[in-house]
């Protein structure tokens, strides 16, 4: 299984996509601190990176392009509550491989992490 990384600003979003993944057999690190998490990438191996793009101190598209220089094979989920195609644009241009909308939805994201992790994913 897979090493994953989730960071949103709010604790029990972490908490819920913790709980789905965890429950597929990947092992899941929750973040609620942009610096927590881009320490974390930068000293542990993570295979997919699922980032909210509404955070405290920058924008998870900040978040993802650090953690791609980082790490520039590793995959991303972008998550939101507020949907535009500009950052759905941006997220792509930065290598995220899927965008989800908040409320998360536990089939549409567990299908998507496993679609990226077998390596069949498309850009958004």
């Amino acid at each position: 299984m897979a090493e994953i990384l989730v960071l949103d600003d709010v604790l029990d979003a972490t908490v819920l996509v913790g709980k789905i993944l965890t429950r597929k057999g990947h092992v899941v690190h929750t973040f609620t601190e942009e610096d927590a998490a881009l320490d974390f990438v930068r000293t542990h191996p993570v295979d997919l990176a699922i980032l909210d793009i509404k955070l405290q101190k920058m924008s998870g598209i900040e978040v993802l392009r650090l953690m791609k220089q980082a790490v520039p094979d590793m995959h991303a989920i972008m998550l939101t509550g507020y949907p535009t195609v500009e950052t759905a644009r941006e997220a792509v241009n930065l290598g995220a491989d899927e965008y989800c909308v908040k409320p998360i939805d536990k089939q549409e994201l567990e299908d998507k992490v496993a679609k990226i992790l077998e390596g069949r994913s498309g850009r958004i």
